[in-house]
């Protein structure tokens, strides 16, 4: 019975946020994206790159919207995802025959190395799970899907959470950098 007891949890759910707090997540989270977007559409695609990959939506959430969160900090942002990239790609090329194995392996393997790094974020399980699961032109990547789209594509919008999120006066990013 202690088991399920615990399952009940310990504290009240959080306050509201304010609305200011709201529209500068929307606007930073727009931004980031926007300009993720806008240099895979109208540069890296002719190249067969990608710059814009899922996780950076779960990204947007972290450094826009809970931008005191220590999964949210500069490290946590560029070290998870290309980590995981990197484990993800390898994850891919020696277990391709068995995504599902490759799978497990990739985000398993990419939590425990965030872990032993600091660099837990989230969104990087599902960065090493894309390199696995992802398309043709993912897979063609190799070991470059690290730099682009993981690298570079979180250096940009860790640049516009650098620029949106000190503008107000409350809100402060990063908490820290290492």
């Amino acid at each position: 019975m202690n088991y399920f007891n615990k399952m009940k949890g310990t504290t009240k759910s959080p306050p509201m946020v304010r609305l200011s707090e709201i529209i500068w997540s929307w606007i930073g989270a727009f931004l980031g994206i926007a300009s993720v977007a806008l240099i895979n559409y109208h540069l890296v695609e002719e190249q067969d790159l990608v710059m814009i990959i899922g996780s950076f939506g779960a990204s947007a959430v972290l450094i826009y919207g809970a931008i005191k969160s220590p999964l949210a900090q500069p490290r946590n942002l560029l070290g998870g995802h290309v980590i995981s990239a990197v484990i993800g790609v390898t994850a891919y090329e020696i277990f391709h025959p068995h995504l599902w194995l490759a799978s497990s392996v990739a985000v398993a393997t990419a939590i425990a190395v965030m872990h032993a790094t600091k660099t837990l974020h989230p969104p990087g399980g599902a960065t090493s799970l894309i390199a696995v699961i992802g398309s043709e032109k993912i897979h063609n990547l190799g070991y470059l899907y690290a730099v682009i789209p993981a690298g570079l594509g979180a250096a940009v919008m860790l640049l516009v959470a650098l620029l949106v999120n000190n503008i107000p006066r409350n809100r402060r990013y990063p908490e820290y950098w290492f």
